[in-house]
């Protein structure tokens, strides 16, 4: 596929999905709406049969997404169908559905009828296997971001696309719509035997690649089978597209990343010695920051409503942290919020959001940020302190170990026996992605499959701990140390073995 395709593709997904809203698609609504349709008129399917046909472009919207949803796979069709009221099934029901509550006028009766009779459709869409049925919540995520996306892409190619990126389901089921709220920046390397002082010397190796703390969560949380979505900003420049083709390669939705004209893209110096203790140093430009106001634009809004979690690093400027954890608070069904702790100035402005925050997560030098008032004594000691604050469960994440209080845990992992040095960049982001991947996947130890009533036990935090341990295969990539599934696992049943 053409690099500008991933662009049209975007616009014609969203365009579909505000679309399917209300009555759904219709050559009345096509001429009504306030929705900016011209890209959907544009596409050279809908001029072709336009012309073919004698008839307008808006007249010929609905019969070229009904011939192109019918190609999809089976659940794609089944969920387009369905979601924008093409009517496949009007055509070939023995009689077994309810027409008038498929096809109802109103998108959450629709929904509520595809998600209770879910196999019974598959069935008639000649569907095998027949995926498991998903809840009204969950279908809002993954399965219908996939399913658009797919319509979205064979209208702008002609090619119905099988990779992962464009709709397939892979061997290992995607667990759920994971959106991130963070910075991604170039981060210039720097590995040495030890960290120099003022007046030393020291040589080293050099390598320059993507990073950040949100774009590492997001790799981590995307390499574990997460459909992951970003919200930050980069500059127009040769490290903001270098960031964007880092992403798109694995797989992560960068439909609500900010290009900013005329900005430098971030760049933070990390200086790493043998045994994983880093110093940092980072270079931003104010110009490239996200702004609360963006925080408020319906996408971002309809994204963080329509997420199984969501994760805020507190990279961002102070407003855009409140703007998210408010707009979250404020929902009336809230998915899980998961809070990564960095320094921030007046931390005592984010008291009142703490009680939103499902999982508090730093490194004890991070998390005492938050307590300026008050130095931390101990993990232990940082975890209460911040819990009397409101958040819901603090983990502390140090030396490739993990200390977690909750009310229903007081759990104190020690340092895992695989790990071989002090601490790597990016183990704590191998941490928090493999967190919400067991937050949302249905393992052996959880009983419900339904995300919003989720939590994770100790087995859980022992996964994600050992998560971190992989990570020490860095080389300078951070976010290239992420770990597969299987990665995680083989390290578990390592541990395992030697006792």
């Amino acid at each position: 596929m053409v690099p500008h395709d991933d662009t049209a593709i975007v616009a014609i997904r969203n365009i579909l999905t505000r679309l399917c809203k209300r009555s759904g698609l219709s050559a009345d609504r096509l001429r009504t709406t306030e929705i900016d349709i011209n890209p959907l008129l544009d596409l050279p399917a809908v001029k072709r049969y336009a012309e073919e046909h004698s008839t307008t472009r808006r007249q010929a919207v609905l019969p070229v997404v009904r011939e192109h949803a019918r190609r999809l796979p089976p659940t794609h069709r089944v969920i387009t169908d369905a979601e924008l009221s093409l009517g496949l099934l009007r055509e070939s029901d023995p009689g077994e559905t309810d027409l008038s509550a498929l096809y109802s006028q109103d998108l959450g009766a629709r929904r509520e009828y595809l998600s209770a009779h879910w196999s019974r459709l598959h069935r008639l869409a000649a569907a095998d296997p027949i995926p498991p049925a998903p809840t009204v919540r969950s279908l809002r995520a993954t399965p219908e971001r996939r399913a658009f996306t797919a319509l979205a892409a064979l209208l702008v190619t002609g090619t119905v696309h099988t990779d992962d990126r464009y709709g397939r389901i892979p061997a290992r089921a995607q667990t759920g719509t994971l959106t991130v709220i963070g910075d991604a920046v170039i981060d210039h390397v720097y590995q040495v035997d030890t960290i120099p002082d003022a007046r030393g010397f020291a040589r080293g190796r050099f390598t320059a690649n993507p990073g950040g703390k949100g774009l590492n969560c997001v790799v981590a949380a995307a390499r574990l089978g997460i459909d992951v979505r970003f919200i930050t900003s980069v500059g127009d420049d040769e490290g903001g597209r270098r960031i964007l083709d880092y992403l798109r390669s694995e797989n992560i939705d960068t439909s609500l990343v900010r290009v900013v004209p005329n900005a430098a893209t971030p760049i933070t110096a990390l200086i790493v010695s043998r045994t994983g203790i880093t110093g940092t140093i980072a270079c931003a430009d104010d110009r490239n920051r996200l702004t609360d106001t963006e925080l408020t634009a319906p996408l971002v809004r309809s994204a963080l409503a329509d997420s199984d979690a969501v994760l805020i690093t507190l990279e961002p400027p102070l407003p855009v942290i409140e703007q998210a954890l408010a707009t979250v608070q404020a929902l009336a069904d809230p998915p899980p919020v998961l809070v990564t702790s960095a320094k921030v100035d007046t931390p005592q402005v984010l008291y009142r959001y703490l009680s939103s925050v499902d999982y508090l997560i730093g490194s004890l030098r991070e998390l005492d940020y938050l307590v300026p008032e008050v130095p931390a004594r101990s993990g232990p000691h940082i975890a209460e302190q911040l819990r009397m604050l409101g958040a819901r469960a603090v983990c502390v994440v140090e030396d490739f170990g993990c200390t977690v209080r909750s009310d229903q845990l007081a759990l104190d992992i020690p340092r895992m026996q695989a790990a071989a040095l002090t601490d790597i960049p990016g183990s704590r982001s191998a941490f928090v992605g493999a967190l919400i991947y067991r937050l949302l996947s249905n393992t052996p130890e959880r009983e419900t499959t339904d995300p919003a009533r989720r939590s994770v036990n100790e087995h859980d935090f022992a996964w994600a701990t050992a998560a971190m341990v992989a990570t020490q295969s860095f080389a300078g990539d951070i976010p290239g140390t992420m770990p597969t599934v299987d990665e995680v696992d083989r390290i578990i049943r390592l541990t395992s073995e030697k006792h």
